[in-house]
């Protein structure tokens, strides 16, 4: 048995603050549009059936071997998979894949901050009534101004990514800890609110329906491939962000179990979205199927035309916020962990660093959706906002699925049987062999598919 490292950042103060943190790097703005929709469109109970699948083979084991990892390390994902080579006598080389998980989190939140700042642009507009009225043209000029204008941008971009900034300067316990221990409750709840103003539309039965109902022949490989890559990415896996906040979980915490429970709330979430957005959106006659659209574009008709409104249409955009805002405290912790390890940096030195590089990175995107925009081709389909796309094909299509392959296989292969039954706790019984195998033989083929759907090879 490895000696017991501690974390110099600190500890989780309990299992539950390990839960509620990593649900809440998981949880997202994918999860309140996109699974609803690609569930819809996908033979709705069906999809979910292979979805659930997908998470047992996918999500689950690569999440298990990313905590374990970063338990095992306790250091920033560079350090720890440094550590761990040299202890398991491996080459060294497996540091990049901490490389490349930090770096394709601090490329994520460059992004991911801009359009969160439209979410967080979208409270204010929900809250001053402008969605009173408003029509389908209305509603698209509306959102097509947002994005064009670079100043605006600029602004909700800024105050998105000091809100972040904040939070991991102020470290484990009084920053990640604190921020998690209000804004996941906050979450849930206004999920449940939403939820039951959705019952009360007359359309809440055709909305189950639309997401519950399966329709098997809608299933295709295609399908069943989509399914495997929202299982991976949902779980905000290959990235880094899962390994640091393992490595401040008490030794006592049960990977598996806690693993098993994020993996559920990050599929409860996304379902009670799809349950509160979709009658919504029936009970007024309008279009589910719209992708980003049905949020910015379509949902401001609905709320704009129903009894209260203006109230639960600022409650779903504080929800996105919220949601935004969990997700990009832990794409920014790794990179600033990094800092404090290696440079010795104050905390708040190394997250104001990694915040302002983040932020002038964000303008690449801001600039992308007006004066730098191009088109391309990728994988059959056209990309119109030229750089942001670029940023999101070399993240999420390539750079998360090879560094989850890695983690799995570094795991599952080249960590000895003793580290991995020593941290899983699980002993050398059924459960072990069977996570053992999955992430051997299951997981690495089903993320190579993913990966390589996501590029248009397959």
């Amino acid at each position: 048995m490895a000696e017991q490292r501690t974390s110099i950042h600190g500890q989780w103060s309990s299992r539950l603050m390990f839960i509620m943190a990593a649900t809440g790097s998981a949880v997202g703005l994918g999860n309140i549009w996109k699974f609803p929709y690609i569930t819809g469109e996908n033979g709705g109970g069906a999809f979910v059936l292979v979805y659930l699948a997908c998470i047992a083979l996918v999500g689950i084991p690569i999440m298990m071997s990313e905590v374990l990892i970063g338990r095992r390390g306790r250091q920033s994902p560079i350090n720890t998979m440094r550590t761990l080579a040299y202890e398991e006598s491996r080459h060294g080389f497996w540091q990049i894949v901490g490389w490349g998980g930090v770096v394709a989190g601090f490329l994520i939140i460059s992004y991911y901050s801009v359009i969160a700042g439209w979410a967080l642009a979208y409270v204010f507009r929900a809250a001053s009534g402008m969605f009173i009225g408003v029509t389908g043209d209305s509603a698209g000029s509306m959102f097509s101004h947002l994005v064009a204008d670079p100043e605006r941008l600029l602004a909700w971009h800024t105050i998105f990514m000091v809100m972040t900034t904040v939070v991991v300067a102020r470290g484990v316990h009084s920053g990640l800890e604190k921020a998690v221990q209000y804004l996941m409750p906050m979450l849930f709840l206004l999920l449940l609110v939403l939820v039951g103003y959705a019952m009360t539309t007359g359309s809440f039965e055709q909305g189950l329906r639309f997401l519950f109902e399966p329709d098997f022949s809608a299933i295709t490989a295609g399908g069943v491939l989509l399914a495997m890559g929202q299982a991976f990415f949902t779980l905000s896996l290959g990235m880094g962000a899962i390994m640091m906040y393992g490595s401040y979980l008490p030794k006592e915490a049960s990977i598996a179990k806690t693993s098993i429970i994020i993996a559920g709330l990050d599929t409860l979430v996304a379902l009670l979205a799809g349950m509160a957005i979709f009658p919504i959106v029936f009970a007024n006659g309008l279009e589910a199927g719209e992708g980003p659209g049905l949020i910015f574009q379509t949902l401001p008709i609905a709320f704009g035309q129903m009894k209260g409104g203006v109230l639960f249409a600022t409650l779903f955009f504080v929800l996105l916020v919220v949601a935004a805002w969990t997700s990009g405290i832990s794409l920014l912790e790794p990179a600033v962990a990094w800092l404090v390890e290696n440079r010795g940096w104050q905390r708040v030195r190394g997250a104001t660093v990694v915040g302002v590089v983040g932020w002038a990175l964000g303008i690449i995107t801001i600039m992308s959706f007006s004066g730098w925009a191009f088109s391309f081709e990728f994988a059959g389909k056209t990309k119109s906002n030229g750089l942001f796309d670029m940023l999101d094909i070399l993240t999420a299509s390539i750079m998360l699925p090879l560094g989850g392959l890695a983690m799995a296989v570094f795991a599952g292969y080249f960590m000895s049987r003793e580290s991995t039954v020593d941290e899983l706790g699980m002993g050398d019984r059924f459960s072990y062999k069977l996570w053992r195998f999955v992430a051997r033989y299951i997981t690495p083929v089903a993320v190579i598919l993913v990966f390589l759907h996501a590029i248009g090879v397959v």
